[in-house]
């Protein structure tokens, strides 16, 4: 890539004026917290079946089959969720997009609270999946381009905390009903009936919030995005930027002004760089194996020792430690530079790969160490791939892209980061089986170092720019 030449065009923008305290600031808060319900409700969703899983089970009469089924088929609708919800945005705005998405959590969570069977189970658990999807691609989105790029970083890793808080909402939530309520046969609905409620929240919030101001540019509503501008900036950097989107939309040649397809962005050697960087860091983050832990780990932690009710109360721990990283990583996120942050958090996960298969393999089965060990080292990992890993992969996602390929690339990498969380949500415990924990870990440990070979060599540095910059930038390369 021509980096001198993307440099050049890159600096050739005159600083923007700089941001000043006023109540801006409050509104952003108030847009990116309304915003953030999508990424709790997507954490709350893909988190309540660790729990839910076996009462679940039981009731219905679910083998090893149907739960494989049951829980990978949110998932595997979620990629599908994703690509729709990316190219949705392009072309119906982001905030229309959320508005939609709310509605669709809550009906997904109506029809699985009623649900007599695996098949209408499944079709609750697939309209879930389509929403938790959508809101994985057009959440960070809208963030990153309602944020300033002071602050992006901070922004938008608000809605990977946001998951996280989910999923531990979800842990905390079973882990009460599960010890309370665990003998009646129904407990598992009430689990899944309390995602309705920031459903609606979200839906009644949406409504009240701005759109996009560079989604609004880009469809030549400037005097809307100037706006919405001054609504979470101060008044002189609001003009400034609505200028320096246009110019940055104006530039774009005849092919560019709309959003592009595919085939256009495979045809364009710097576009097609990007989208692999990006495609790389969502699927590298997924082959880390989180979601085997965040799924199903209260099997792997029975695996390891603990009773069926100890897994669900020990559970909990990961859902705490991933919030607490999921803290700290915001205030590192404008600190720190994404490569530098990426390269750590890989370096940690694939050491505590190591520990965990080592540990599983040298504490018998019976040794009253085992359980312990194994879940403070669980919690390791949990806590090195949320401080350095989770929120950092959401960030790039949502800066990396150009406004004109945005919504697809995302949606792309996106699309393939849920199949391959959907692949191994259906192929975990089989693989458990099969070579066991210690096989299981090592193994992803290996593509853990794969993937810290692909982060080191092919993925560019996206702090620090303004996204308009850093498209310039990255797309210089003909």
């Amino acid at each position: 890539m021509a980096h001198g030449a993307g440099k050049h065009l890159a600096e050739r923008e005159a600083p923007l004026p700089a941001l000043t305290a006023g109540p801006w600031g409050a509104r952003l808060g108030v847009v990116s917290v309304v915003a953030c319900l999508g990424g709790l409700l997507f954490g709350y969703d893909t988190g309540v079946v660790n729990g839910s899983l076996r009462p679940m089970s039981e009731e219905l009469g679910l083998d090893a089959l149907g739960q494989g089924v049951a829980t990978s088929s949110l998932v595997f609708a979620a990629a599908i969720g994703a690509l729709l919800g990316g190219r949705l945005s392009d072309r119906h705005g982001r905030r229309t997009v959320l508005v939609a998405l709310a509605v669709l959590f809550f009906v997904g969570a109506v029809v699985l609270v009623v649900a007599p069977g695996l098949g209408v189970l499944v079709a609750g658990r697939v309209l879930l999946g389509l929403a938790v999807g959508g809101a994985s691609t057009v959440v960070p989105v809208y963030l990153a381009e309602l944020a300033p790029h002071e602050i992006r970083g901070s922004i938008s890793g608000r809605n990977e905390v946001a998951i996280v808080v989910g999923q531990l909402a979800a842990f905390v939530v079973n882990a009460i009903l599960g010890v309370t309520l665990g003998h009646l046969d129904g407990v598992w609905r009430i689990m899944v009936a309390v995602c309705a409620l920031p459903a609606v929240a979200l839906f009644v919030g949406m409504l009240r919030m701005p759109e996009s101001p560079r989604w609004l540019v880009a469809r030549g509503r400037r005097e809307d995005a100037l706006a919405v501008l001054r609504q979470v900036r101060p008044a002189e950097r609001a003009e400034a930027e609505v200028a320096r989107i246009e110019r940055t939309v104006a530039t774009a040649d005849d092919r560019g002004r709309a959003a592009l397809r595919l085939a256009d962005v495979l045809a364009d050697r710097p576009l097609r760089r990007i989208l692999v960087a990006g495609i790389g860091v969502a699927v590298a983050q997924q082959l880390t194996g989180i979601n085997a832990i965040m799924y199903y780990g209260q099997s792997v932690l029975v695996e390891s020792g603990f009773s069926e009710q100890a897994a669900l109360i020990a559970n909990v721990a990961p859902g705490i430690i991933a919030v607490v990283g999921g803290l700290v990583a915001l205030a590192m996120m404008d600190r720190v530079d994404r490569r530098t942050t990426l390269i750590l958090g890989f370096s940690l996960t694939t050491a505590c790969h190591v520990l965990i298969g080592i540990a599983s393999a040298v504490l018998a089965p019976g040794d009253p160490a085992r359980p312990f060990v194994i879940l403070a080292l669980v919690v390791l990992f949990v806590g090195a791939m949320q401080t350095f890993l989770n929120v950092a992969t959401w960030v790039y996602l949502s800066e990396v892209f150009p406004l004109r390929m945005r919504g697809l690339g995302i949606g792309v990498a996106v699309l393939l980061h849920w199949l391959v969380n959907g692949s191994l949500a259906l192929a975990f415990p089989s693989l458990l089986a099969a070579i066991g924990m210690s096989g299981t870990f090592w193994l992803f440990a290996c593509v853990g170092a794969l993937a810290l070979a692909f982060i080191v060599r092919r993925v560019p540095e996206t702090r620090g720019r303004t996204l308009e910059g850093l498209e310039a930038e990255l797309t210089a390369a003909r």
